[in-house]
């Protein structure tokens, strides 16, 4: 039979949001829709704006779009509805009198609303499938301080931290920071990706500043120990048995890789794919990669970065449960180099997306036990 004759399953691509990543998203869904098989899969862009609101696209709003403006999409929305349809729990599309069933949800959403657990709730609850990690992997890995205790607390390698609450920001002080961390050292707000809200603090004069800045994305902030070493990170794919990618490097001629470094200043960094280390210390590397994403309770997919010293000490980072797939990410560059296309790669993540769905339906609930 000619592929072309088999039923394309249905995919929704969901970015945007009201996270402050909102245009980070926008260009990891532009790369997303580029490496989709459109022979396999039938493919809706669904973009949600700012202030929330879930609003159909087509691929050419998707390319010419720096962020999703309600105003510009308002006949859309009134002949579109999203919907979890009453007779199996799952989201439909409804176009006037059409029905469309979606198969599964590819949420490419970066940062809050969209990586903490939200999204993955209200999909789980509307019974379909979605890609990426599940409800309590993304609540842990998109806070900074609850993946750092659970880390530390298994034993593997994490810098030393304090953290604050807003309530507690007259108990901030520079000098008891200064003694246990050390200068300079980094303040972030706990729950935030891309490095926004993140300061370098290397003397009294930027700590109030950098302490007031984290506190306007987050209420709850963490003080790390600066530590001085390569940016190294790995790719993790998979759900019970997760394997790894080959390591990559940053290298940054910022003063850290921040956000402007990451998505405005490309020039400035370089992309060392495969990272330039020994066979050992990516090996170790890899372990300590598979090791985290299953601590943290993860599946499908996500990123593991990683700082290793001059000494050959190796400190765990942070976790990214939905990485960024811009032209420029590395989730989707390193698994090029450990062998698998970008066509394949969103394949095998829609594909572990469907199986965990199914494995978890076989789990008994309310209707089986009357």
């Amino acid at each position: 039979m000619n592929k072309n004759n088999h039923k394309k399953i249905h995919i929704v691509l969901l970015f945007g949001g009201k996270s402050t990543e909102h245009e980070v998203s926008i260009k990891s869904a532009r790369s997303v829709f580029k490496m989709v098989d459109k022979e396999k899969y039938k493919v809706t862009l669904i973009g949600i704006d700012k202030n929330g609101v879930w609003i159909p696209f087509d691929e050419l709003q998707l390319f010419s779009s720096e962020r999703i403006i309600l105003s510009e999409q308002k006949q859309n929305i009134t002949n579109t509805q999203i919907i979890p349809y009453d007779a199996n729990g799952r989201f439909i599309i409804k176009n006037g009198e059409n029905i469309e069933m979606i198969d599964v949800v590819f949420p490419v959403l970066h940062g809050t609303f969209g990586e903490d657990g939200t999204i993955q709730g209200l999909l789980k609850l509307a019974n379909v499938p979605f890609v990426g990690v599940d409800i309590l992997g993304s609540a842990i890995g998109i806070d900074k301080e609850v993946t750092k205790r659970l880390l530390r607390d298994r034993g593997l390698p994490v810098a030393p931290f304090i953290v604050y609450k807003k309530h507690e920001i007259k108990d901030i002080i520079f000098d008891k920071i200064k003694h246990d961390l050390g200068l300079p050292f980094f303040v972030k707000p706990a729950n935030l990706g891309s490095s926004i809200g993140i300061t370098k603090v290397h003397s009294i004069s930027e700590f109030k500043k950098a302490i007031n800045f984290a506190f306007k994305y987050d209420n709850k902030i963490l003080i790390e120990e600066y530590i001085k070493g390569r940016e190294i990170e790995c790719s993790i794919l998979g759900n019970e048995k997760p394997t790894a990618s080959v390591c990559g490097e940053i290298i940054s001629g910022h003063e850290f890789y921040s956000y402007e470094a990451k998505y405005l200043d490309g020039n400035n960094v370089i992309l060392s794919i495969p990272a330039k280390i020994s066979k050992s210390l990516v090996k170790k590397i890899q372990l300590l990669a598979i090791e985290t994403f299953k601590t943290l309770c993860c599946e499908g997919m996500a990123r593991v970065d990683f700082f290793v010293t001059k000494d050959k000490k190796i400190y765990i980072n942070e976790i990214n449960t939905m990485p960024g797939f811009t032209s420029g990410s590395m989730y989707p560059k390193l698994w090029e180099a450990s062998g698998i296309s970008n066509k394949k790669l969103i394949d095998v993540l829609i594909n572990l997306a469907i199986k965990r769905f199914k494995d978890k339906n076989k789990l008994l609930t309310s209707k089986d036990i009357i």
